[in-house]
This record gives C-alpha cells, structure tokens and sequence, in this order.
C-alpha cells in the first residue's frame, strides 16, 4: 500500500510539475516509450542538427526489455520544424538477435554527412552515413581493426553526439574495459570519417564521456566517473585528443554513476559570450534531470535549471537552429526509463530572465 501511495503520489507531482514547466517557456514531446512498436523499452538517447536544421533523435529500441544485451535495434525520429513535431520511428541498423547500440552521430560541416557510430554486441565499432537527412543509411563499414587493440574488451561509443574541431577533425569519446577495468577513450577522424585511428586513454575508472572543444582550442572531455563516486570527472587535452591531463572531480557536477552530456552554446566573437551546457541526473539518485550552464568553459556551473523533478536517466543536449536548446533524455514514474522525451526551451527560461 505504501509503495502504491508513494508511487501516486509522484505521478501527480511529475504532472503538476510538466504543467509548470509548459506555463514557463518549455515544450515536452515523448519520443519513444516502452511498449511501443514491438519493442519493450528504449534507451540511450543521442540528438544531432544536420547541415539543413533537421534535428534527429536517436535512441536503442531493445525487443525483449531494458537489459543492455539481447535484440537490440538503433531507431530515428526526425524533426523539420525545430522539434514541435516528429515523424514516425524508422530503424537505422538492426542485425537479428545481435546487440546494436551505443549512437554517436556527429555532421561534418564540410561534407554536410551525417556520421553514426555504433557497437555491435559490445565487441564491434561500426560506422554508417547518410547523405539525405537521416532518410537512408549506408551499409555500416565495421572499423574495429582500426581502433581496438588486442586485449581490450567490452567497447562502446559515447553514448551520445560526437564532436568535431574547428580543425575539421572528428573525435568520438568512447570507453572500453582492459583488464576487468573501465576505461575511457577517444578515436578520432581526420578524413571526414573514412579513416578512424586510435587516440589517447584516460585514467582508470571512468567511461561514458562526452566531449567539448574549448575556446582555446583544447579538448575537454567528461565522464561517469567509478573512482571517485558522486562528482563527474573531468580531462583536458592539448593535442586533439592524443594526450590527456589527470583527472579533475567537479564537486558541482554532482552524479548517481550515469551518462551525462556536454555541449557548447556559444562562443563569444561569434555570439555575445562563452557558454557551455551541462546534462545529467543531478543528485546520488537516477533522477532530477538538470541542465546546468557555465560561462567561463566548464571551470565553474552558476546556473542549474530542474528540467524533470522524478526518475531521469541518459541525455544528450543539441543547439535547434532558432538558437533554443533541445534536450532528450530519459525518464518515467516507476523506472527511469520508461521513455525518451524532448525537450525544447531558450536562454530565457534557463537562466529565468537573467540572461
């Protein structure tokens, strides 16, 4: 009775507080929920912009439930309209039985493709394109030779966008165990995607990342971190990615051991100021999905905005081409992933009118 009345109880106060949220400046849409199409959960949600201003929502349809292994599908919706709507679900790249997961897409700014990266059963690390917004895929070339020494072992991308320099170079966080222990590391393009190498490997104990190029041309990269449980760790590189500094733990980047995601806003001399933003479940518990935003290239976190008060999970952030920012992650009543929703909303409403 107990769990029934706590479990109502947050229903209304995450309804209450969706209202609240639509009253201020912010649009919700559910994009992928269990149940739905033939497959009983969706995770790892991943958002990309084309060249075009089509925003695409990736996430893994898995048949036969949450688990991480099993038949596991990567599925698309995509937006023409900033997000205010979506059309229906269309796979990306599915393989029988086999694990397909892990999304990483980034669009090449020189040749307008979008890239996709992916696992196959953890093991695999293939890549596909699109040249027509998501629309159609190529037959995903499998890289694994090229960026997976001998010994290493469970592999995965991201999850969640990659980046790619103002030196055109592409650079995919990603993570692998050696030794029975996790680590994270970066491959890395410097031919529009047509050859991947190896780059550099991070400390042990941490592993899903993301990546930011800095205003000064560094590379900072930010991961779950299993060393130093609670606080995101942090890493900086000078040479795209070859080489990585020590750890740095944000005590202001506080985590439950969950996926998070950085992303650059702004860049002053192009805009009025430097902004990064941060997403993550903000607190020791896989829920209060925040976005947080800072203005000096991630060294400090001043502004923090409550985007879903109950269970939250993976996310990943994307600027829309009107400037607004859009947001997917995971979330639900009972279970952090009882679905993937959007979310959209301005400067404004992130900072309440002080920006």
């Amino acid at each position: 009775m107990k769990n029934k009345m706590t479990a109502a109880v947050l229903m209304v106060l995450c309804v209450l507080f969706s209202a609240a949220c639509a009253a201020e400046g912010i649009a919700r849409s559910d994009l992928f929920a269990a149940g739905e199409g033939g497959y009983k959960s969706y995770r790892i949600p991943a958002m990309i912009v084309s060249a075009r201003g089509t925003v695409l929502a990736f996430a893994e349809a898995r048949k036969n439930g949450p688990a991480d292994q099993g038949d596991i599908d990567i599925v698309v919706r995509r937006s023409f309209d900033g997000g205010a709507t979506w059309d229906e679900k269309r796979i990306v790249y599915e393989d029988g039985a086999h694990t397909i997961g892990n999304p990483s897409p980034v669009v090449d700014r020189d040749t307008k493709e979008i890239i996709l990266l992916f696992n196959k059963d953890n093991e695999r690390v293939l890549v596909t394109r699109s040249v027509d917004d998501g629309a159609t895929w190529a037959e995903p070339e499998d890289i694994t030779k090229d960026v997976k020494p001998e010994g290493w072992k469970w592999y995965a991308m991201g999850p969640g966008h990659s980046i790619q320099l103002r030196s055109g170079r592409i650079l995919v966080p990603c993570d692998h165990t050696e030794k029975n222990v996790g680590r994270t590391h970066v491959i890395y393009s410097d031919d529009h995607g047509r050859t991947w190498r190896l780059g550099g490997t991070l400390p042990r104990e941490t592993d899903e990342a993301t990546a930011v190029e800095l205003v000064n041309g560094d590379v900072m990269i930010n991961m779950r971190n299993n060393y130093m449980r609670g606080k995101r760790a942090v890493s900086v590189s000078k040479d795209g990615g070859m080489t990585w500094s020590k750890l740095i733990f944000q005590k202001e980047l506080v985590e439950p051991v969950c996926e998070g995601s950085i992303l650059r806003y702004t860049r002053a001399g192009e805009q009025d100021a430097n902004r990064l933003l941060f997403s993550n479940p903000a607190s020791r518990l896989r829920e209060k999905m925040t976005v947080k935003m800072s203005y000096d290239e991630g060294r400090t976190w001043p502004v923090a905005r409550l985007v879903n008060e109950g269970l939250s999970g993976y996310s990943d952030l994307a600027v829309l081409p009107d400037m607004s920012v859009g947001l997917l992650f995971e979330n639900g009543e009972k279970a952090y992933h009882e679905k993937i929703t959007f979310v959209k909303f301005g400067l404004d409403w992130l900072t309440e009118g002080k920006d």
